[in-house]
């Protein structure tokens, strides 16, 4: 490598040498080698040779294949591939020169004209070259395709570059998140945004990442969620809002998880629960829709058409009709205690009783829910912000959506009782004392605002990420995040 910069550089300074300008400022008015080939592909050898159509366009260079007098190169814009035709007797002796210096991965613009090759293939008879860009490194495995997971995810520039079904990925996800945004926007939504550093961590249960700010000489949290923010909204009577928001949860990093991720929360006045549910639904089938064939979800082993109405299933119940404990037992923390001992000696034990019922559902439910399931009512335990349930005060009117075995959405009918969230906000502290480093702090500022009176009303997340892992067919979240988290190398 160190041998392949050294010949580069000196091919830099000899194209110096030769009067051309390393890095120019722009080269305008080029075409995009779709709309050439577009305009061009269908139409014969001779019509092109008698049309002489004059093209511009630039590209980095994939292949070179010089016969002396003449060069064959495969450019590509990012988009497409474009052969251009390079003849000693055509160009100017400066850009035969210049063409002489040219490598693999180098960036050049050309003018001339379309033809086609004795091969039917569509290609540009050069007349002027103008050098772009040096890349002092070869392209990977000849251009021939980046399987090095680790190295396309550190290195995503390469990868976007020699793999295009990478670039696939990434355009879908522009088109997924166009499409959310403008679900929302049709509905009547204001999409707002609100701080990304808090001064007390809240919205849920997770670790934080720590910050300091010097002029206030204050720690900071970057936020985990937007939720106590946008709920604030509501307080002031913005009926709907939503946020397309960058969270931060200082956690591991596994196929699901990266430490830095993308959520829409959406809220509404006068909505609980069930409402949402039926949001929900529509979006995921609008998606389908326009994203999927057939509306069936290809991901990994799982063929999943999107088909309404989506399942719903009682939290308890689909923990009750896995691990042989009825909802009475689960009930129980003494019997929900002896049965992780029991069962899963390997398992350390959660400090509280909430994160016990949540170590069960990960272990027996979570992984079978493939076909597109609404797990509703919450134990309170496991969701503080989320209104008790009006049929068992032991539960909350919480719901979440889960396809393939993924957490997809989270949302409730929000608690708006002040005195009740002061109380669940002091039983998480009681958590925190006991061993969960996840449960979320008092946040007497958000309590403020509620105490001045918040109308019924309903919120929800949902995963930008696993969203469009499951609509692109991605198999880690790595792969539709540009630039994921990975550990540094030695």
């Amino acid at each position: 490598m160190e041998e392949q910069f050294t010949v580069r550089q000196d091919k830099l300074k000899k194209l110096v040498e030769l009067g051309v300008t390393p890095y120019p400022y722009r080269f305008a008015d080029a075409q995009r080698f779709a709309a050439i080939i577009a305009a061009h592909r269908d139409r014969g050898a001779d019509d092109l040779k008698q049309a002489d159509i004059a093209v511009r366009c630039a590209g980095r260079i994939l292949s070179i294949r010089s016969m002396g007098k003449s060069v064959f190169m495969h450019l590509f814009d990012g988009e497409e591939k474009l052969q251009v035709y390079i003849r000693k007797d055509i160009v100017s002796e400066k850009d035969f020169a210049v063409n002489n210096l040219l490598d693999i991965g180098d960036i050049i613009g050309v003018q001339g004209t379309v033809f086609k090759t004795h091969t039917g293939e569509l290609s540009v008879l050069v007349k002027e070259l103008t050098f772009l860009a040096k890349s002092f490194h070869p392209l990977p495995e000849k251009w021939h395709g980046l399987q090095d997971k680790e190295l396309r995810f550190r290195q995503r520039y390469l990868d976007l570059i020699v793999n295009s079904e990478t670039k696939d990925i990434f355009r879908k996800r522009s088109r997924i998140v166009q499409s959310v945004r403008r679900f929302f926007h049709d509905r009547g939504y204001i999409e707002v945004e609100t701080p990304m550093m808090h001064p007390i961590p809240g919205g849920a249960s997770a670790r934080p990442f720590v910050t300091h700010h010097n002029a206030l000489d204050i720690d900071l949290y970057l936020r985990v969620a937007p939720e106590l923010y946008l709920k604030r909204l509501l307080v002031g009577g913005m009926e709907k809002v939503f946020e397309i928001n960058r969270n931060f949860r200082n956690e591991g990093i596994d196929l699901m998880h990266n430490p830095e991720f993308t959520m829409i929360e959406f809220y509404e006045l006068y909505r609980d629960f069930n409402d949402y549910m039926d949001l929900s639904e529509r979006l995921l089938l609008d998606l389908a829709a326009e994203m999927l064939i057939d509306n069936t979800i290809t991901w990994q082993d799982f063929k999943i058409p999107l088909k309404p109405p989506f399942q719903r299933l009682k939290y308890m119940d689909a923990i009750a009709g896995k691990s042989g404990l009825s909802v009475e037992q689960l009930w129980n923390e003494a019997e929900v205690k002896e049965h992780i001992r029991a069962r899963f000696p390997e398992e350390p034990l959660p400090p509280t009783y909430g994160k016990m019922l949540e170590l069960l559902f990960d272990l027996y439910v979570e992984k079978t829910l493939v076909e597109p399931t609404f797990v509703t009512y919450y134990p309170k335990a496991i969701s503080p912000l989320s209104k008790w349930s009006r049929f068992d005060e032991r539960e909350t009117e919480r719901f979440e959506l889960y396809i393939a075995g993924m957490e997809i959405a989270n949302g409730f009918s929000e608690l708006n009782d002040p005195l009740e969230q002061r109380r669940r906000f002091e039983e998480q502290t009681r958590d925190r004392e006991r061993g969960d480093d996840e449960a979320q702090l008092i946040d007497n500022g958000f309590l403020t605002a509620l105490e001045h009176g918040m109308a019924p009303a309903a919120g929800e997340g949902i995963g930008i990420d696993r969203l469009v892992m499951l609509l692109t067919g991605a198999s880690t979240i790595k792969e539709v995040i540009l630039f994921p988290s990975l550990r540094p190398k030695e």
